[in-house]
C-alpha cells in the first residue's frame, strides 16, 4: 500500500542509509487471490478474466525487507484488506465518481 511505502521512503530520506533497500510487502498472494479480494471488498458483481502472463512478468514477488527492518525500523503496517477500501475511496475522489455510480 502507498501509505507503507511513503513511510519507508521518509525514513530512508531522513536517515543516513543509502543503497538499495526494499520497501515492499513480503506477504505473498497470487493475482487471482488479489482479484478475489478486490471483488469481495469493492464489487462482488465484477467478472474476473484470466489472461496470459507477459514473458517478462516475474513469477514470484516477495521482497526481502531485512535491511528496511534493520536500518530503518520499517515494515508494512497497513494490511491489504484494510488498504484496498482506502485506495478505492481515493480513486473515486480523484475521478469524481461515487460508490453508487
Amino acid at each position: 500500500m502507498v501509505l507503507n511505502v511513503v513511510d519507508g521512503l521518509i525514513r530512508l530520506m531522513e536517515g543516513p542509509n543509502t543503497g538499495p533497500i526494499n520497501l515492499g510487502n513480503p506477504g505473498e498472494f497470487t493475482m487471482i487471490e488479489l482479484a478475489e479480494t478486490v471483488k469481495e471488498l469493492i464489487n462482488p458483481n465484477v467478472e474476473i478474466k484470466m489472461v496470459e502472463n507477459t514473458p517478462d512478468d516475474p513469477r514470484q514477488r516477495k521482497p526481502d525487507i531485512t535491511k528496511a527492518k534493520e536500518f530503518l525500523g520499517w515494515e508494512p503496517k497497513v494490511k491489504l484488506r484494510d488498504g484496498l477500501p482506502l485506495m478505492e475511496d481515493d480513486f473515486r475522489l480523484r475521478l469524481g465518481v461515487g460508490k453508487n455510480s
